[in-house]
């Protein structure tokens, strides 16, 4: 059992509520604190560490969740999500850091019909990842470099044991889509597309989803005391990413922004 997680609880730190880059349809997107990876760019530097963490501001990062609070929260929008064809995503940090909890509610909001997606690193022992991963109908499954010594410059670990992950997910014949976020100066050259795309192909997957660096959490890093490298990085867009987009195309990836 990990820090900041304790029988029948888990450290959120932050339930939002009609989500819609998160899976389909309009969604309730739970984020869970603790996080195994430091990537360099990460939006969300209050989830990486386990626990309840106090900023230099007044408000907290995390606080501790019942199950039933957090299904109390998650039912709220049922309607919207029948509607839409939405429902409830689970993030993080990496939320299979607390994964009997991530499981326990993955199966009540499926005995309550709600559609339930993970978005996980995959950087998790594969007990972990089975666990809960078994019980999402849609993995959202971040892919960071698909070399390992640049995976590790990137985010402090090798991506063999993802790549293990996802293999055993694909072998559950799960629904499964890669994200790939593109840093300048680390994946986004056509070199890199074309990298990505060859690993993408020899796991028979098909569909991809590019997420441009952006500059969204840097505030963060202040609001904790936390140094930030990347400050001076352009932000990208979907139009500085067309021939990236391209590469991968040829490949016959459905890649898209």
């Amino acid at each position: 059992m990990n820090a900041g997680q304790t029988h029948g609880t888990a450290c959120i730190f932050n339930i939002q509520r009609f989500s819609i880059h998160d899976g389909p349809g309009i969604r309730t997107a739970v984020f869970f604190k603790g996080c195994p990876l430091r990537c360099r760019w990460c939006s969300n530097p209050e989830s990486q560490a386990e626990g309840v963490q106090p900023e230099r501001e007044t408000a907290l990062a995390g606080r501790m969740y019942t199950l039933d609070e957090v299904m109390e929260a998650c039912l709220a929008d049922r309607d919207f999500y029948m509607e839409s064809g939405g429902g409830v995503t689970l993030s993080g940090g990496e939320v299979l850091m607390q994964a009997d909890f991530a499981a326990d509610l993955l199966c009540r909001l499926g005995a309550e019909g709600v559609h339930r997606a993970l978005e996980t690193t995959g950087f998790v022992q594969p007990d972990a990842f089975l666990k809960a991963a078994r019980h999402a109908e849609l993995l959202l499954y971040d892919l960071k470099h698909y070399d390992g010594a640049k995976h590790r410059e990137g985010v402090g670990a090798d991506n063999r044991l993802i790549l293990q992950n996802l293999r055993a997910a694909i072998e559950m014949s799960k629904d499964i889509l890669i994200r790939i976020p593109v840093i300048p100066g680390y994946n986004d050259s056509l070199a890199d597309a074309r990298g990505f795309a060859g690993l993408l192909k020899q796991l028979c997957m098909n569909k991809v989803q590019l997420l441009p660096f952006h500059q969204f959490g840097q505030k963060k890093y202040e609001m904790l005391g936390i140094p930030y490298a990347l400050g001076t990085l352009k932000t990208l867009h979907p139009e500085d990413l067309l021939e990236y987009q391209m590469e991968m195309k040829k490949s016959g990836l459905d890649c898209f922004f």
